[in-house]
């Protein structure tokens, strides 16, 4: 293989060096190309272009593989705890028990939110989505710890982190308890990461609460499934205001806007949306699947294929397993889960989605999960959030250590050539 390739322009050649990942992903670099030709790319979403050199993630969509830091996703998911994958990503490897302790014990300590934040948090009307609070309370975090974060400082990166990773699953119970009406809860320094969750999220102030084994293995799956997930639209935005030398809450806050949107975390959330009408329509499967297929037909069916898994979602094989055992052991009876199975069956066995690699992916098993555990719809690209934080936290990272420039595309101009000015009077 050469290691360059040649492009001629204007009877003039211009060589660029290839370059290749350690899973031999190849690219051309193109970082000269305007100073040498004075050309640029264009390419629609960045789909064939790389942004960065990353150690964090290898997502192969045509294989359907997924691996944190060089693991599988599925062995993560099968023997890891969240604690433990946000440690891998964010710093690079899994942690020893005393590592874990540690860290686990940071994050307990500073899982105090300044009280202030409860009077922004009582500004917000009730109808206001959760994700607009969640990224508000985010971004407000900034208001309480001022201080700009040091990375030549190993003892600044390493509190701006447990700051974040111990303060945003109170401000996400915050904003579902504010949505249910229900006094705000703290983190109990007897449970696990993930536990905590739970405990924030449903514990009501005249009961006990122990959340089942199956809830919390859901739970962990979840977050774990969502942790990290390349240089997709929420990631890119955080490495692209963190290039500016935003701070990590304010990265993570402009993260989380982008994360909101039905194409991106919000998927979830529609996939719910859409057994709802569903259900309002009859509840009939079929007469779906069939708009789905009809080309001259606007219906789109939520929460099937990926933009880029080409083959099964590798994370919907393992929350799927996830999805039966919390429907199970909670002996749930709710119509519209019995849609969703019903739309999964009759979909894995059809020609058409088969043909086209149309499997159930991570945001339809996940938002079943959340509907069964009681979490309301507008919560679920909250808990993706939750998820997404260690993944966030590490790009932002990676990207300020390896000193990258800050992000600044270029654009094809079509708009209007020059134009005298015309004076109001003669418009």
């Amino acid at each position: 293989m050469n290691d360059f390739v040649k492009l001629t322009y204007n009877e003039k050649t211009f060589e660029f060096p290839l370059i290749e990942g350690t899973e031999n992903e190849k690219g051309i670099d193109i970082k000269s190309l305007r100073a040498k030709t004075g050309l640029i790319t264009y390419d629609p979403g960045f789909k064939n272009t790389g942004s960065c050199q990353s150690s964090i993630t290898f997502l192969n969509g045509e294989e359907g593989v997924l691996r944190y830091r060089g693991y599988s996703i599925e062995d993560l998911c099968d023997k890891s705890s969240f604690i433990e994958v946000a440690f891998l990503l964010i710093f690079g490897e899994l942690p020893n028990k005393k590592e874990l302790d540690l860290f686990n014990s940071e994050i307990l300590n500073d899982s105090i939110v300044d009280e202030d934040l409860k009077m922004i948090l009582k500004s917000f009307p009730k109808s206001a989505h959760p994700m607009g609070v969640l990224s508000s309370l985010t971004s407000a975090l900034i208001a309480f710890n001022p201080s700009s974060v040091d990375i030549d400082s190993d003892a600044d990166m390493r509190e701006a982190i447990i700051m974040l990773m111990a303060k945003f699953p109170i401000l996400a119970s915050w904003t579902h308890r504010k949505v249910k009406g229900l006094p705000l809860n703290y983190a109990n320094t007897s449970l696990s990461y993930v536990e905590n969750v739970a405990h924030m999220m449903f514990k009501r102030p005249h009961q006990d609460y122990t959340p089942s084994k199956a809830v919390v293995s859901a739970i962990n799956k979840l977050l774990i499934l969502h942790a990290e997930h390349e240089q997709n639209c929420s990631t890119s935005t955080v490495r692209i205001v963190g290039s500016s030398h935003a701070g990590l809450f304010a990265s993570v806050s402009a993260g989380i806007s982008a994360l909101w949107g039905p194409l991106h975390g919000g998927a979830n959330q529609a996939v719910i949306e859409m057994l709802e009408d569903i259900q309002k329509d009859g509840g009939g499967t079929k007469k779906y699947l069939a708009k789905a297929k009809d080309k001259n037909d606007p219906f789109r069916l939520m929460g099937f294929g990926h933009r880029v898994y080409k083959n099964f979602d590798p994370r919907a094989r393992i929350i799927k397993k996830a999805a039966d055992e919390v429907l199970d052991e909670m002996g749930i009876n709710d119509p519209i889960l019995e849609i969703a199975k019903g739309l999964e069956k009759e979909a894995l066995s059809d020609p058409y989605f088969i043909e086209r690699k149309l499997y159930p992916n991570v945001d339809f098993y996940s938002g079943i999960i959340y509907r069964a555990l009681g979490i309301p719809t507008d919560m679920f690209t909250p808990m993706f959030a939750l998820g997404r934080l260690p993944g966030w936290i590490s790009q932002w990272r990676e990207m300020r250590l390896r000193k990258e420039p800050i992000g600044r595309p270029r654009q094809i101009y079509i708009g209007e050539t020059h134009r005298n000015f015309i004076p109001l009077k003669k418009r």
